[in-house]
């Protein structure tokens, strides 16, 4: 199971999480984020080692600004998190590694993925609420058993060390990864190294899942 870390803001606590090997580390450029790294500097993203995938996380942002983001920051993936089209992924994919997510409630219609399955390489499902992410609440996982496309996802919103047991126990073949954020921090955009130790050998021990590397 690969395991992303998001929200990351503080230079060292960047380089404490790099040290824990997360597949994926995130940082939002979403400036109502309490999470929004808005002096973010390339010597605190040169701590990431290179075979962790550095996520920038966009909400309705322009393509201008994410190309200039990325090629300054030299992110390996981009995360979009708003009402991006299908067109605006695709024009990113190939470039980085595209995850695009989606906020999951009860009335949600999975039929709404389709245009996105040959734009982007992973999808991310959240929580549906009145922001972008972050929230801390789970939604029902049953729900995910609606999807039916080959894209493989990631699982975000409200991840704790109360209930990953739980997640790994959700056999859904496109099963890919798990996005860490609320739940294990100190304050917004601080993370909690000892939750996230004690979360990594939750999901290293045992797996159940033969999931994507």
């Amino acid at each position: 199971m690969k395991v992303k870390v998001c929200g990351l803001k503080v230079p060292e606590n960047i380089e404490a999480v790099a040290a824990l090997n997360p597949d994926y580390a995130g940082f939002i450029f979403y400036g109502p984020s309490p999470r929004f790294i808005d002096k973010l500097t390339i010597e605190a993203l040169s701590q990431v080692p290179s075979y962790i995938k550095k996520t920038a996380v966009f909400v309705n942002e322009t393509k201008e600004k994410v190309s200039e983001l990325i090629d300054q920051y030299h992110f390996d993936a981009i995360q979009l998190h708003g009402e991006e089209t299908p067109d605006f992924a695709n024009y990113f994919k190939g470039k980085v590694t595209v995850l695009k997510a989606f906020g999951v409630n009860e009335d949600f219609d999975f039929s709404r993925l389709d245009e996105f399955k040959n734009s982007v390489d992973f999808f991310l499902f959240d929580t549906k609420t009145t922001i972008h992410g972050g929230s801390g609440k789970t939604f029902n996982w049953k729900l995910l058993n609606n999807y039916k496309l080959d894209v493989p996802f990631f699982l975000s919103g409200g991840l704790s060390l109360e209930n990953l047991e739980e997640v790994k126990n959700i056999r859904h073949p496109q099963f890919h990864g798990v996005d860490l954020n609320s739940k294990f921090e100190i304050e917004p955009g601080l993370k909690d190294i000892i939750k996230l130790e004690k979360a990594f050998d939750i999901i290293k021990q045992n797996p159940i899942n033969e999931l994507r590397s």
